[in-house]
């Protein structure tokens, strides 16, 4: 079997579309068609099932990504670093939130470049859970960090750590609403304002239905897309915002911010680690992975 054509195969499956493949490849779109029709061909089956919009694949199709993709990634990995391990510089591409990305995982792999006498390189890229799982699975990223765990054989998912959300303001905001605050029930938010990541106010939506089986009735007062930000906002009193506590423990500490709720059972958010499935047999990939979570038994 041609390896050119298992190659266009796994980025098509990955891509999920001829176009996106192609661009990929740096091929045009009639020639991805071709190498894909002339492998079913050998194949004997058709290996994805043509949509108005991509390509799924099917069993078939599943079942020799799945043997495929690790061997040829393993392949692409020998070419590219070369067969010297003492001399070759190994790129990492990290993919996963930026606040958590930022404030944990960056530095808990800052040391692992050079360890040992085998240099890592980092690369990092900042999106949502849905960017870097769609980019980990074309190929952009070796690791992504996402709090979505993915579907399907592709990829591989490693639980890393828990994240616990609290509901914080900064102190005059509390002085404000310290009535509700030893009652039992939900707060009420109309007249308070909040500071959120996005409009939908997911993480005080996910914090209420958690805590309070409801959903909070409240705009936000300010809506900035990294949680850093939002922290920063709460603690000049702009309004109430659910964190991370990893994130806004100093500021508790500092007494800049005040939890204003402590539940039995604290709102937690899982992290995964995701590879693409046998891309662990890499040893950059698979130092990364193990060193993260040794990192994160701290986090917890």
């Amino acid at each position: 079997m041609d390896l050119a054509l298992l190659r266009t195969f796994v980025t098509v499956h990955r891509a999920g579309s001829f176009t996106r493949a192609a661009a990929l490849l740096g091929l045009s779109q009639p020639a991805v068609t071709s190498q894909i029709r002339t492998l079913e061909r050998q194949v004997g089956r058709p290996l994805f099932l043509r949509q108005a919009r991509g390509v799924t694949p099917t069993t078939i199709g599943d079942e020799l990504a799945h043997k495929a993709a690790p061997h040829l990634d393993a392949l692409v990995e020998i070419a590219e670093t070369g067969l010297d391990d003492d001399s070759s510089l190994r790129t990492l591409h990290l993919a996963g939130p930026p606040e958590f990305t930022a404030e944990r995982a960056l530095p808990a792999l800052t040391e692992l470049a050079g360890h040992g006498g085998q240099r890592v390189a980092l690369r990092a890229s900042f999106g949502t859970a849905e960017e870097a799982l769609e980019g980990l699975a074309a190929g952009h990223h070796d690791l992504a960090i996402s709090t979505a765990r993915p579907r399907g054989a592709l990829l591989t998912a490693t639980p890393l750590c828990d994240e616990e959300h609290v509901l914080v303001a900064a102190p005059s905001w509390a002085e404000r609403i310290e009535p509700w605050r030893h009652r039992k029930g939900a707060p009420v938010l109309e007249n308070l304002p909040v500071v959120e990541v996005h409009e939908s106010l997911p993480f005080m939506s996910r914090y209420w239905a958690s805590v309070f089986d409801s959903r909070p009735a409240a705009s936000g007062a300010v809506i900035v897309p990294d949680l850093r930000a939002v922290l920063a906002c709460a603690c000049a009193g702009a309004g109430l915002a659910v964190l991370p506590r990893y994130l806004c423990a100093s500021a508790l500490a500092r007494g800049d911010v005040v939890a204003l709720h402590e539940p039995a059972v604290p709102p937690l958010r899982t992290y995964f680690l995701v590879v693409r499935t046998g891309t662990l047999v890499m040893p950059h990939i698979a130092r990364a992975h193990e060193w993260l979570q040794r990192a994160a038994i701290d986090w917890c």
